[in-house]
């Protein structure tokens, strides 16, 4: 229903999305002229005070910061999209400035005027596309970095969810990449050596098939017939009639947003946690595809039901055989309590370097410990626990410091990593209680 942020639109401000090229170029253009100038004042201002500023502190300044947020959000499209990427991944490590760049863009929520909503929607549907529905609310219910959401009721009744993707985002997807990808290396927060350019490249492609409607319809599809007989799950089903490359119209399904549970009582949130973590392994070990966007606006509640609303499958991907067969050999060694296996595995997969493994091997054995004494504890995993987490910051340290040994981990395992993270923060953020090994040994075959 939504494609990356479900903010309530209320007090967002109608403001065009640049389209073609020229136009996003010259709008990057701009925000580079806005920071120099951001730049020159706070290196003034520094100098006149008899300090000697740094260059990555003169860009990540909180004016520098906003304006990068402000232009990117302006933009939407992949700037916005994979800002939000970094900050689910890596929030609480990276420095305050660049947490308030993403922050924001996550909370920005800018809306097209109507006048550019009905020229997307006449050149899909044709001039006379209001003949279409008994009503439509010209007001979206979500603006986010691809697209808004409207509600829309058909002449029999039937409600919609209709998801229109801002103009110019598929074509505009490779340059907005390589810009923010500019934009981060010039701020000197990612060492000179570290290789993005697989990243990249994997990037582009996922977010051009996030902005393909016609193959988020299929995926959304596929997740419902694969969990039709579970009543613990809702999934819209798409609109063909009404769904084109760029709008994807569905059901409008009711629900509460998923942080909504907090208020809930503890087995509800258990019930809803538990499902949620299922639902994780069972793409990863049964449907051999993930949806691997784990923002918090892809999930929604329904009191009454206690069902999971699960929402947005544009980011869907296909789990290769050799990724699924590395985390089956990590939950194996996990279960076992083989920390040194766990480390080897661990550095076979990417999630850590080799390099710096040898530099910061009793850190990295001392977190791995950390997290192995945590989950080892008899009953459900309380996600509210979170004695562990200071430990692994701190531990952590060493390791983010020393950026000579940064890598970026290999892209597959990335993805899915990221969904298995995101999830466990939308737990944590629920305190709930899940029987997490137990789940993960029946998800292998060992339990």
């Amino acid at each position: 229903m939504t494609d990356n942020d479900d903010k309530p639109t209320h007090n967002a401000t109608h403001r065009p999305v640049p389209s073609g090229r020229i136009a996003r170029a010259g709008a990057f253009g701009r925000l580079a002229g806005g920071v120099a100038g951001g730049m020159l004042a706070e290196g003034a201002r520094r100098l006149a005070s008899g300090e000697r500023p740094r260059l990555g502190d003169l860009i990540l300044t909180p004016g520098n910061a906003a304006r990068v947020a402000d232009r990117l959000s302006h933009l939407r499209g992949a700037a916005m999209k994979l800002g939000q990427m970094i900050s689910m991944d890596a929030g609480d490590l990276l420095p305050p400035e660049l947490q308030t760049i993403l922050a924001r863009l996550r909370d920005q929520a800018y809306r097209m005027p109507p006048a550019q909503l009905d020229k997307v929607l006449r050149t899909e549907w044709g001039a006379d596309w209001r003949r279409r529905f008994r009503h439509f609310e010209a007001a979206p219910m979500a603006a986010a970095s691809i697209g808004q959401v409207h509600r829309a009721t058909l002449p029999d009744g039937r409600v919609l969810a209709i998801k229109v993707q801002y103009p110019s985002v598929r074509d505009s997807i490779g340059s907005d990449v390589d810009n923010v990808a500019t934009l981060l290396r010039v701020s000197n927060l990612l060492p000179p050596a570290l290789d993005l350019k697989p990243l990249l490249a994997e990037a582009k492609r996922q977010l051009a098939e996030e902005a393909d409607y016609l193959r988020e319809a299929d995926r959304m599809r596929a997740y419902g017939e694969r969990l039709a007989g579970d009543p613990r799950y809702v999934v819209p089903r798409p609109e063909p009639v009404l769904t084109t490359p760029l709008v994807l119209a569905m059901d409008y399904i009711p629900g509460q947003p998923i942080e909504t549970l907090a208020e809930a009582d503890q087995p509800a949130r258990d019930a809803a946690m538990t499902a949620l973590i299922e639902l994780v392994l069972r793409e990863l070990f049964d449907f051999g595809m993930m949806q691997t966007d784990p923002n918090f606006a892809n999930y929604r509640w329904q009191a009454d039901t206690g069902r999971l609303v699960l929402l947005d499958f544009g980011a869907t991907r296909d789990v290769p055989a050799e990724t699924v067969a590395s985390y089956r050999r990590l939950i194996e060694a996990g279960l076992a309590h083989d920390r040194d296996r766990i480390r080897e595995i661990a550095v076979e997969t990417g999630f850590l370097g080799e390099a710096a493994v040898a530099a910061h091997r009793p850190a990295v054995d001392r977190i791995i410990a950390a997290i192995d004494d945590t989950m080892a504890r008899a009953g459900p995993f309380d996600f509210g626990d979170r004695a562990f987490v200071p430990v692994v910051r701190e531990e952590a340290r060493s390791l983010i410091a020393d950026r000579d040994t940064w890598q970026v981990p290999h892209v597959e395992t990335l993805f899915v990593q990221r969904k298995i993270s995101g999830s466990a923060l939308l737990c944590a953020r629920l305190k709930a209680r899940v029987d997490v090994r137990g789940l993960a040994a029946r998800a292998i075959g060992n339990g």
